[in-house]
């Protein structure tokens, strides 16, 4: 029996290119603005953190996809161009947006076969569905359950605790944000459905926790 040849290959220098223009297309976005947007003056508005953010979703979906048989290249580019137009379009928006933009790309470079295009833009275009994820392709699975897994852990912390410096918060009130990190793993954790996505949630609870356990361990009166 014949190993199966599959349709599509993103070679590593591709996706280099692919990562190039969608940093170019984030901070393009940017120098746009006239008004400002949503949370703005935030630094997670900026490009560097959207990309960072994206980077990281790429990781992990990556990562999940190779351990739940799904197709890595679908998974990998639809990942790289999930938040293509986050910086442009509202929120709602988004999704559909960057889909438009992967096309256009995938379209305009390599000869990417059709089905392939229609897989990453698919996944692009439900990558904030809410509802069961079993309802969805896989690859468009670990798109979610990765997008998911970067805002807790200790990068969600990090996040967490910048924006207290942002909004002239104080260290007592640590122990709020720090619930807002847990609380969002609990639900990244009850979301997911691959083994490979639960038990990433379950180690970067563990550290979150760790993490408060050591506040208030040092920190006198802590949530009083």
């Amino acid at each position: 029996m014949g190993v199966e040849i599959k349709e599509t290959r993103v070679t590593d220098a591709e996706f280099e290119e692919m990562q190039g223009f969608v940093f170019e297309y984030l901070a393009a976005s940017v120098e746009k603005e006239e008004e400002g947007g949503r949370m703005r003056w935030y630094p997670w508005h900026s490009a560097e953190y959207r990309h960072n953010h994206i980077l990281n979703v790429v990781d992990l979906a990556t990562e999940i996809a190779e351990k739940e048989g799904a197709d890595v290249d679908v998974t990998r580019v639809a990942a790289l161009f999930h938040d293509v137009a986050k910086l442009e379009t509202d929120q709602e928006l988004h999704a559909e947006a960057g889909a438009r933009v992967a096309r256009e790309y995938l379209e305009s470079r390599a000869n990417y076969p059709e089905s392939f295009i229609q897989q990453v833009c698919r996944a692009i275009e439900h990558h904030s569905y809410q509802g069961d994820l079993t309802d969805v392709a896989l690859e468009t699975q670990c798109l979610i359950e990765a997008d998911m897994l970067d805002k807790v852990g200790a990068n969600g912390t990090a996040l967490m605790l910048l924006r207290m410096g942002y909004e002239s918060r104080t260290h007592m009130d640590c122990d709020e944000m720090i619930e807002r990190v847990l609380e969002r793993g609990y639900d990244a954790a009850s979301r997911v459905q691959s083994d490979t996505a639960e038990s990433i949630a379950h180690q970067r609870l563990k550290r979150v926790k760790w993490f408060r356990e050591w506040l208030e361990d040092e920190i006198a009166a802590l949530g009083e």
